[in-house]
């Protein structure tokens, strides 16, 4: 392990002082360097610390789902403001986490109260709903609020962003650690969000940079980041599709920064029209962009196939956060033969864990990942490691693994078991350990269909009806069945023009997958409800299947 406990403050500000004129950030017109953000930071971190935010004392033996600082809500859309704040929080050793913008009231009310909210940063849009809330929770009594086209006026008690910006240090600023808290809420898409704790050390490590790509070996001081940013000789560009409320995009943010990347925004932050996007990707000669499973990529790809982009300098595609079915998978090689595809595997509950890479001459398998060294797959009764070949089990991850969820000790304990004296983290995936020692992803536990005592993995299924052309999105869940005791019903968005029939959707299942498993009904939807990080919401998804008519199939 190595000696220095990285904190995210730092590393930001490692990079600024060694390549500032280098530009970290470009959207719409703005084009900020390096050195424009980590003084922008400077004055708002200024500004929470004047205020009175920060950490009142230090970690120690203090319980993984206890915090020890304050907490600062970021209900913001992507631009320069959410990657400043997030630094600056760091730097006034409080703690950011990303408010979902697309929550009705009840959902921030509980979001904001569970997090016990001290200060929120917001684009002026959200400022109805802010004032909303102010009379109903005890905080947050430190309002920041982001001027943007809505004209709405400040929130009573609210200082404008820039103001903040402008703040003087005062005279002691505190210094930030390895052991301060980074915190990330889960999408809340199959039951209530919770805030996943780690620390900052543990979770750059781990996801966010710290060890660089391709390597094992994470960075052993501050010097070798200032020396990687500086070889780096101007870093990769990186178009960031997905948003900053999504722990994907925070991580792969400080993946860029960490050797002086740069992070390109599509000019469009209310939504994502690829067209825009790819427009901007090749305006900055972007080399690489994420996307979120085939709900992201099949529309990326229409553009593409509609021309008028030059992306030749485009040399990865990175996929992570849904699984891309077969059938996307081989589109996107055909349609960018030069690119390498690379399919990541993670959690807020685990960090990076496993991935493949695919190539047009040279295509992975499907759900079918290389493990790193601390990605493994834990028996059904939490009792140890299973030995390659053991089978099914829970996906697991050991070694820098996070604190805790906040505010909830049971499941912390569930969560993060320690067996045989290690602590393991196991958010409730499960894999199958294969006797060559790769893993094959099975599905979230709490998305299983048991019907007629068969045990199915909705993402089985989801990839199996995705496999036919005419489907542009799709989503599986269970539902209450009195012959099956639960039924699978597959929510299909489709091609309108196609003419597709629920024969031809079986049929392709068929291909794929074995009969028992096949939805009982196809329930056609306009459009698959999803978070802004592209991820189905189940619970949406499970109430329009019980809506739905009865299935008539026999299955």
């Amino acid at each position: 392990m190595p000696g220095t406990l990285f904190n995210l403050s730092t590393v930001f500000d490692t990079v600024a002082r060694t390549v500032p004129e280098q530009e970290v950030l470009v959207w719409r017109d703005r084009r900020l360097r390096y050195r424009d953000v980590n003084a922008r930071a400077d004055g708002v971190a200024n500004y929470l610390v004047s205020r009175g935010l920060g950490c009142w004392s230090e970690r120690g033996e203090l319980p993984g789902h206890e915090s020890h600082q304050s907490h600062i809500g970021l209900y913001l859309r992507n631009g320069n403001e959410y990657l400043e704040s997030m630094v600056a929080a760091y730097r006034a050793r409080a703690v950011p986490f990303n408010v979902n913008y697309r929550y009705v009231a009840e959902e921030l009310h509980y979001l904001l109260a569970d997090a016990g909210t001290r200060g929120l940063i917001y684009h002026a849009e959200f400022a109805p709903q802010v004032a909303a809330l102010r009379d109903r929770l005890p905080g947050p009594d430190v309002l920041l609020q982001v001027a943007d086209d809505s004209g709405n006026d400040l929130v009573p008690g609210a200082i404008d962003y820039e103001e903040a910006v402008r703040t003087r240090a005062p005279d002691r600023m505190p210094d930030p650690g390895g052991e301060d808290t980074y915190a990330i809420y889960t999408g809340g898409t199959t039951g209530m969000p919770k805030a996943v704790l780690w620390r900052q050390h543990d979770i750059y490590l781990r996801a966010m940079g710290g060890t660089p790509f391709g390597t094992k070996q994470p960075y052993s001081c501050y010097e070798e980041i200032a020396a990687a940013a500086r070889d780096a000789a101007g870093g990769l560009t990186f178009l960031m599709t997905a948003p900053f409320i999504h722990g994907a995009a925070q991580w792969s943010a400080f993946h860029m920064i960490t050797t002086g990347g740069k992070i390109v925004l599509p000019a469009d932050n209310t939504r994502l029209d690829w067209d825009d996007a790819l427009h901007v990707a090749a305006r900055e000669r972007v080399v690489s962009l994420p996307v979120i499973g085939d709900a992201m990529t099949r529309p990326m790809l229409d553009a593409i196939e509609r021309g008028g982009h030059d992306l030749s300098e485009l040399a990865a595609v990175n996929n992570g956060g849904a699984p891309l079915t077969p059938a996307v998978r081989n589109r996107v090689l055909e349609v960018l033969p030069d690119v390498l595809l690379l399919d990541a595997v993670g959690s807020s509950e685990t960090g990076i864990q496993m991935n493949h890479v695919s190539a047009a001459d040279a295509e992975a398998d499907t759900a079918v990942f290389a493990p790193d060294e601390t990605t493994t797959v834990i028996d059904d009764d939490l009792a140890g490691e299973l030995r390659p070949g053991g089978g099914e089990g829970w996906l697991a991850s050991k070694g820098l693994v996070p604190l805790g969820y906040l505010g909830d000790a049971a499941k912390t304990a569930r969560s993060f078991p320690v067996i045989g004296g290690q602590r393991y983290s196991v958010p409730g995936d499960r894999a199958v350990l294969r006797a060559d020692g790769r893993i094959e992803l099975l599905g979230r536990a709490g998305l299983v269909i048991n019907s007629g005592g068969e045990k199915i993995f909705a993402e089985e299924v989801e990839r199996a009806v995705a496999a036919h052309p005419a489907v542009q999105d799709v989503v599986v869940v269970g539902r209450p069945s009195a012959r099956w005791g639960s039924e699978v019903v597959a929510l299909v968005q489709l091609d309108p023009a196609a003419g597709t029939t629920d024969a031809d959707l079986r049929a392709e299942c068929g291909n794929h997958i074995a009969r028992y498993k096949q939805p009982k009904m196809f329930l056609r939807v306009p459009e698959i409800v999803r978070s802004p990080a592209g991820k189905a919401d189940y619970r949406w998804a499970r109430e329009q299947a019980a809506a739905g008519s009865p299935a008539t199939g026999t299955g």
